[in-house]
């Protein structure tokens, strides 16, 4: 079985990934719903011929001993796409997802573009992208990391998992590292990566205590440090932050993360009601004095209120960022509440509306 005719299906649909599993037909996600490319379900010597056409025979004998792969697959002209193949009750299983070849914008992307500049501008500290697979964390860091490439002279160090974006050098310099190709491990490369020199170093993904640990020693010692987080909200993200560590250093880890961080940007990727496509809806915590207050003595739980109150500082919460893609026209009323940080105090909204102290409902 050929697999490039459904990369091609996969490029003309705009999917953003696209499946291979026994017992089920090829399958793409387009706008985050799946669709089946055939009725034909696959074989294991499908998921298994399939495998083989994508990766070098080294390569596949090694997935074969160790049941899991992340990689990317590049085909001149075409595309590229990052891979991870797995194992599945016995049966080789291969998702596939789409990477666009040139890095989109800020615009592009429909972010915040003052905030995503002026973050891009900080000079040292650390910023994370946190939310769900498939939101759009790495894309963002792209876009970032071309933002500083095209506008400022910096050395820019990348280690990611597997790389996704390739980027030219332009005014500044790009070394771009993949770990189990070019370094043994996220740590392993992170424990050498001060001493090559760098102004921004990407990590792909803050994974254990460790990468936390020298992400803070880079930041403390003069670096701009981005990096992601599987994390829902900002608030889970400090507390994520924190409870990387042993109790007796959460007060020492508060005060230092306070002082750190630049910003954390939260992402839920939903669909739209105007058209075709999906929109970001970004909950964006910035280090104004009343945040980093309220990190350094331990009330997460008021984050959110700070974030609401904060609009002169760019700052805004879920509720807030799909309420003003509402007020838009992007998105419905139910998208909204679905995706709304705290939906009982979204239809609280919607109520104002409704009677008329908001603005009239779509």
């Amino acid at each position: 079985m050929d697999p490039h005719k459904f990369l091609k299906m996969m490029l003309d649909e705009g999917a953003s990934d696209l499946y291979f599993k026994v017992g089920s037909p090829p399958c793409l996600r387009v706008n985050d719903k799946l669709k089946l490319c055939s009725k034909d379900k696959l074989k294991p010597q499908d998921t298994k011929s399939i495998a083989k056409k994508l990766i070098a025979k080294e390569v596949f004998e090694r997935f074969l001993e160790e049941k899991e792969l992340d990689s990317t697959y590049s085909v001149a002209g075409f595309g590229r796409f990052r891979m991870n193949m797995y194992i599945q009750r016995g049966t080789i299983a291969v998702t596939l997802r789409s990477i666009k070849i040139a890095v989109p914008s800020f615009e592009e992307l429909n972010l915040p573009v003052e905030v995503m500049e002026r973050l891009s501008l900080w000079p040292r500290g650390l910023i994370l992208i946190t939310g769900h697979a498939g939101c759009g964390k790495s894309t963002t860091l792209a876009a970032m990391t071309d933002y500083i490439n095209r506008n400022f002279s910096r050395h820019i160090i990348t280690i990611e998992d597997p790389i996704e974006f390739l980027h030219p050098d332009k005014k500044s310099i790009i070394s771009q590292r993949e770990v189990s190709t070019d370094t043994a491990s996220f740590n392993a490369a992170l424990r050498h990566v001060i001493r090559q020199a760098p102004d921004v170093i990407l990590i792909g993904e803050m994974r254990d205590v460790e990468t936390v640990q020298i992400a803070i020693m880079a930041a403390e010692t003069g670096h701009l440090v981005l990096s992601t987080l599987h994390t829902v909200d900002a608030t889970q993200t400090v507390e994520r932050i924190i409870n990387y560590f042993a109790p007796y250093l959460h007060t020492q880890v508060r005060m230092q993360f306070s002082l750190l961080f630049a910003g954390v940007i939260s992402m839920r990727l939903i669909p739209r009601c105007d058209k075709p496509g999906r929109v970001p809806a970004c909950e964006i915590m910035l280090p104004s004095p009343t945040v980093r207050k309220l990190i350094v003595e331990g009330r997460t739980n008021q984050l959110i209120n700070a974030i609401e109150d904060s609009a002169i500082f760019k700052m805004q919460s879920f509720n807030q960022a799909v309420m003003d893609w509402y007020k838009k026209g992007v998105i419905d009323k139910e998208t909204a509440l679905a995706n709304a940080g705290n939906p009982d105090e979204l239809k609280l909204k919607f109520a104002d509306i409704l009677s008329g102290k908001g603005t009239h409902e779509r």
